[in-house]
């Protein structure tokens, strides 16, 4: 297997609620009809089996570390950065390697 991964976790803030919640899922969802780097992006909520989590992970798959770079200073994403996920941001975590 080759290629490379972005994994990004997010804690909420304090406060915020289920529709913020959905509408980041629902706008990051959008992106790979607009980015064509993305290979895939997997979106989830946590389960809520373990305490200590944190509330939301994005897995992205890309050709290579270029077409990462791509998508990540694409102008959809940073908007959905700037104007869904940072208001609601409390912490976040991130790795990339390669597969």
């Amino acid at each position: 297997m080759s290629g490379f991964r972005h994994v990004v976790m997010f804690r909420w803030a304090e406060g915020t609620t289920t529709g913020q919640q959905e509408e980041v899922r629902a706008r990051l969802a959008e992106l790979p009809a607009l980015i064509p780097e993305i290979g895939t992006l997997s979106l989830g909520f946590d389960a809520g089996v373990n305490e200590g989590s944190y509330d939301f992970v994005v897995v992205g798959d890309f050709a290579d570390r270029y077409a990462y770079v791509a998508y990540r200073d694409h102008p959809a994403h940073r908007a959905v950065v700037d104007e869904y996920i940072k208001p609601i941001l409390d912490q976040r975590a991130a790795v990339q390697y390669e597969l």
